[in-house]
């Protein structure tokens, strides 16, 4: 018994370790980490090792609840917004609100001392984490059901107004009062038609282009690119290739096809008129020949 206490002891320690070390890595990496993708995928990472600790000390649904909502929906979610408008490292490290690195960095820093101290005093001063065992008693997910609506109430629920709070200021400033009456299609039409503006829809990235890339714009009946086949950020940024000198060099070398083509086509047509006349000139040659 002993022998199987010592071994299991021994295995959460190098858990402990390896996956200890792996989160700390990917926690900093998310604070050092340029591009803003990055630092969502390792804090994503980080959040997997948490949930892995949860299942490991026997917490079975704060493990599952860390990643099925934290890391599968909302760092998801995270994610797909950053590379859906494309935040460039330019764009992450310019500060709206100066001092705001120091003043993070001071409260990660206070934080973590509260953390470590938090942690320390548990572990010294009885040797076990206190309630633990009557946390668990008849399963973790009884025994955190029984704590939340029971001791914890109270502050569950103003947990939950404080979100639904949360979530109706940012509704409330992200709403604008429409201060005129929508216009229809047709209305929008006509506005378009009296305008003067482009009346049927834009034309496609990469039309004769020999490419259908949406960063190559696509050319005119004259190889001339044109500007309205192309997103206007692509433009700005400068991430637009140009294959007009391309497209027009192949059109000049079809013309040049073209032209001997159709030179030999002539070239040939002459020599069977030639032939044609030859022939008819004898055939006429034989017949009064016959009529002598």
């Amino acid at each position: 018994m002993s022998a199987l206490t010592a071994a299991a002891s021994t295995g959460e320690a190098v858990q402990f370790w390896v996956l200890g070390t792996v989160a700390v890595i990917g926690a900093l990496c998310t604070i050092l980490m340029k591009r803003a993708v990055h630092s969502a995928l390792c804090l994503a990472a980080t959040m997997i090792i948490l949930a892995v600790f949860y299942l490991a000390n026997g917490a079975y649904f704060l493990g599952v609840v860390q990643i099925v909502v934290y890391t599968g929906a909302i760092m998801m979610l995270f994610l797909f917004v950053v590379m859906l408008v494309g935040v460039t490292a330019a764009d992450s490290l310019k500060e709206t609100l100066k001092g705001q690195r120091w003043w993070a960095a001071l409260c990660g820093l206070g934080f973590g001392v509260l953390l470590i101290a938090g942690i320390g005093h548990a572990s010294l001063t009885s040797g076990s984490f206190i309630g633990l065992g009557r946390a668990n008693a008849g399963g973790n997910v009884e025994g955190l059901a029984a704590l939340i609506f029971t001791k914890y109430v109270f502050a569950f629920e103003i947990t939950g107004a404080l979100l639904i709070s949360a979530a109706v200021g940012a509704m409330v400033l992200t709403h604008r009062e429409r201060t005129e009456r929508a216009r229809t299609q047709r209305e929008l039409a006509e506005q378009r038609v009296r305008e003067g503006k482009h009346l049927p829809p834009l034309p496609a990235p990469g039309v004769y282009a020999r490419h259908n890339a949406v960063d190559i714009a696509g050319l005119l009946p004259d190889g001339t690119p044109s500007e309205l086949t192309v997103n206007k950020t692509l433009r700005a940024r400068g991430q637009i290739r140009d294959v007009s000198s391309e497209a027009l060099n192949d059109l000049k070398a079809l013309e040049r096809r073209s032209e001997e083509r159709l030179g030999r086509a002539r070239e040939e047509s002459g020599r069977d008129e030639d032939g044609r006349d030859e022939h008819d000139r004898d055939g006429r040659r034989d017949g009064q020949e016959a009529k002598r």
